[in-house]
């Protein structure tokens, strides 16, 4: 059985599982999303004492962060116990792009010129990190959530501000691949 989840699925199956969540939630009145468990976790900290945003029954989300534990715990399993010794295939394009952008490919899923140790203890790692994380956090929050909930749960409930956070987070993103990134590095 291991073996068999050690080897590469096919591009369509994490399709199938998100659409399977998706129906799941749709027949129980959930609406998905990951940034609203930050919310919870403030909530539960206390921070519904200084802030009305906290300010909520957050006994409501349990079934959010049992999610958001739960896909860390899969994250863990499968780079531990599922990871496959076999180089990630990536195109040569990409390697290209890496190139340019002075990134050597190493094999890994996540290059460890830019997600080793070196890098994120380094002033320039850490600046990016904070940086980037502030952006993420103040990006979820004036976007009313993040991109899993607004692409996969609002556009799956046909909602427009979705469609509009979606075609946002796209254009950002086209900008930093771009125009940022080579800035950057």
């Amino acid at each position: 059985m291991l073996e068999i989840l050690k080897q590469p699925w096919p591009w369509y199956a994490s399709g199938i599982a998100i659409a399977f969540v998706m129906i799941l939630l749709l027949i129980f009145g959930k609406s998905f999303g990951f940034s609203s468990n930050l919310r919870t976790l403030c909530t539960i900290a206390g921070a519904g004492k200084r802030n009305s945003f906290f300010d909520f029954d957050w006994k409501t989300q349990k079934w959010n962060l049992l999610f958001l534990f739960g896909s860390i715990i899969g994250g863990v399993i499968a780079a531990t116990l599922l990871k496959s010794e076999a180089p990630v295939e990536l195109s040569q394009a990409t390697i290209n792009d890496l190139a340019k952008l002075n990134i050597t490919f190493d094999g890994q899923l996540n290059p460890s010129q830019i997600f080793g140790y070196e890098f994120i203890s380094s002033p320039k790692g850490i600046i990016i990190l904070l940086f980037g994380g502030i952006l993420v956090g103040f990006g979820s929050r004036y976007a009313g959530g993040c991109t899993s909930g607004h692409a996969i749960s609002g556009l799956s409930n046909l909602q427009l501000p979705s469609l509009i956070a979606v075609i946002g987070f796209f254009a950002g993103g086209l900008m930093m691949t771009h125009f940022l990134l080579p800035l950057i590095f």
